[in-house]
């Protein structure tokens, strides 16, 4: 059987943050997004049971997941935070842009070695060129507010009407200069993925 995975094209983005007004980090810290351009088999109609579709979309998840941590240093261990969405084309409905939750979610966790908290997420419907804004917070406890992030992403040439582009993003650490209180990387102690 054939994939109903239509590729177009996956965008990368990288980076490195120095500075941003206070002291210089001990260590720049990196934020990276992937963003994949596929072909969306329900836009222009409504199709009841798109469910099925997350499972195609396994493969996709882990292969983002892999060049995202690739393009972080290589080192899963190095990735504190993470977030993912989706843009779908002006064809398609917003149900279709959810298809991502459980492929790009999972992966990301699977491959950060079982990252405890929920991967924040958002979508939206959009033409082309439409940017969206990943929520990011911390991989094992949501509520670690020094990792409280967003990445603005977007492909100048995507969606097209019947595409959606989906996005993960992670991050090797907090705001460069988070100072906001709250629960500290360093006292997780719960593990349940909150605290």
């Amino acid at each position: 059987m054939t994939s109903p995975i239509e590729l177009r094209k996956i965008v990368t983005v990288i980076e490195e943050i120095r500075h941003e007004f206070g002291p210089a980090p001990t260590r720049p810290r990196l934020r990276a997004a992937v963003l994949a351009v596929i072909r969306n088999p329900f836009s222009g109609r409504y199709v009841a049971e798109v469910e099925p579709m997350m499972k195609e979309l396994n493969p996709l998840g882990l292969e983002m997941s892999k060049r995202l941590i690739d393009a972080l240093g290589g080192d899963p261990k190095a990735i504190e935070a993470y977030g993912k969405g989706s843009i779908v084309g002006e064809a398609g409905e917003l149900e279709h842009g959810a298809l991502w939750h459980v492929p790009g979610g999972y992966a990301m966790r699977e491959l950060l070695g079982g990252a405890k908290a929920i991967v924040p997420s958002t979508k939206k419907v959009g033409g082309l060129g439409t940017r969206i804004d990943i929520p990011i917070h911390h991989k094992d406890a949501a509520y670690v507010r020094s990792h409280f992030d967003a990445m603005e992403v977007g492909v100048p040439d995507a969606p097209r009407a019947h595409e959606i582009v989906f996005v993960l993003a992670m991050t090797t650490g907090p705001r460069v200069h988070a100072r906001m209180g709250g629960l500290r990387v360093e006292d997780i102690k719960v593990g349940d993925g909150q605290r």
